[in-house]
């Protein structure tokens, strides 16, 4: 009888390579998600999840602590908005939707910090698709007109430039300046405000302050709160449950049309962010997974799952952001194919896509480091 589970398991697991065409199980809001239909005995599967428990990230589940700590070389760093404890390791291994495993508390409501910033990424998408932005290349001064963009350098700004993290925007948001975000090592105070900006499209840096104008510049676009957005295009859509959130700084408050509103934040580096379960975070991972379609129905065109999802030029391993496995980049991890993309926050958080296997993986509290590792693991079993 053993045999006979591991002779229906190996049929399972491979069946996508044979040609096979796997119909995508969607998981109904609230439902128990459906398993695979046999027991996975699989070594590399157990040494991967055993990994992940035993490799919970270091930092401490007092999140402001982690955070401070972890952010301690900026200049006036403090906390703004929202924190909460965090929970120990957890995860998700999805195949073509249904549940082959999972680790730790999944229905936990844990911040989720820069995964944030792929969800951000798609209200822009569903923007687009809506037609309230005309082209991705469009300069965002033609939307914002508050002066947010103004002077010669920021007026270059796309849309584009905003999304793959290249547009040295220059500036102050909530009281952040651009500058003192992620700092150089090199230099002190002078040097980082009166540095070169470099030509937006040219250099990627990873800012929080300029993912933060971007989420205020889609908030007047969409003039509305963007958590309202993202709720009723997609999450209500995917079945998500009602225990996710998402947090502005607590100061960060604009008026549209005569209401007052806050403008969220695309990550928890200052607190706030998205605060949301493992099992959220992978129904959000499933919709990429089937290319921004949810049993039956386009939530996400095409065209912009396509977007998203190409190289920009001054980072190879980074598209709207979501992060690339390209090869040819300094972000690769060795033995994972360089199809899969994935979305990563502070403490371990990620949200992992491989399309051609059909795989949908979610981590929390796995050290940063060690995620390739882990998917190694991952890989290994579903070959």
């Amino acid at each position: 009888m053993k045999n006979l589970y591991l002779f229906a398991i190996v049929l399972f697991l491979n069946a996508h390579h044979m040609g096979v065409a796997q119909q995508l199980y969607f998981p109904e809001r609230n439902a128990t998600w459906a398993t695979v239909t046999a027991k996975v005995e699989n070594t590399s599967l157990t040494e991967a999840v055993n990994f992940a428990m035993a490799n919970e990230y270091s930092g401490s589940k007092d999140l402001r602590q982690a955070i401070l700590k972890g952010f301690e070389r900026e200049p006036f760093h403090e906390i703004l908005g929202p924190t909460k404890k965090r929970g120990g390791p957890a995860g998700m291994i999805l195949k073509d939707g249904k549940l082959v495993t999972s680790w730790g508390d999944t229905q936990r409501v844990d911040m989720t910090f820069s995964v944030t910033k792929s969800f951000l990424s798609t209200v822009a998408g569903l923007a687009i698709d809506a037609k309230l932005i005309r082209d991705v290349n469009d300069q965002v001064a033609q939307y914002v007109w508050d002066g947010t963009f103004r002077g010669a350098h920021n007026a270059k700004i796309t849309w584009a430039h905003l999304l793959q993290q290249n547009s040295d925007w220059s500036g102050e948001l909530w009281g952040i300046k651009d500058w003192a975000d992620r700092p150089p090592r090199e230099g002190g105070l002078d040097d980082w405000k009166f540095r070169e900006l470099h030509e937006p499209g040219t250099k990627m840096e990873y800012n929080d302050v300029r993912v933060n104008v971007l989420a205020y510049s889609l908030t007047q676009v969409w003039r509305k709160p963007l958590p309202l957005v993202l709720k009723e295009n997609l999450m209500d859509k995917i079945g998500a449950s009602t225990t996710w959130r998402w947090y502005g700084y607590d100061h960060a408050w604009t008026t549209i049309d005569g209401l007052k509103m806050q403008s969220v934040t695309g990550g928890g580096h200052s607190g706030a962010g998205i605060f949301i379960s493992a099992e959220d975070m992978a129904r959000f991972g499933l919709l990429f997974l089937n290319k921004g379609t949810w049993d039956g129905e386009q939530l996400l065109s095409d065209d912009w799952i396509n977007m998203a999802l190409s190289p920009s030029k001054p980072n190879v391993n980074y598209g709207f952001m979501w992060w690339l496995n390209k090869k040819e980049g300094s972000r690769h991890w060795e033995g994972v194919p360089e199809h899969v993309f994935y979305a990563a926050g502070f403490g371990g958080n990620f949200i992992i896509v491989d399309q051609e296997k059909g795989l949908v993986v979610v981590t929390r509290w796995l050290e940063p480091q060690k995620v390739g590792e882990f998917m190694r693991l991952v890989t290994k079993a579903f070959e």
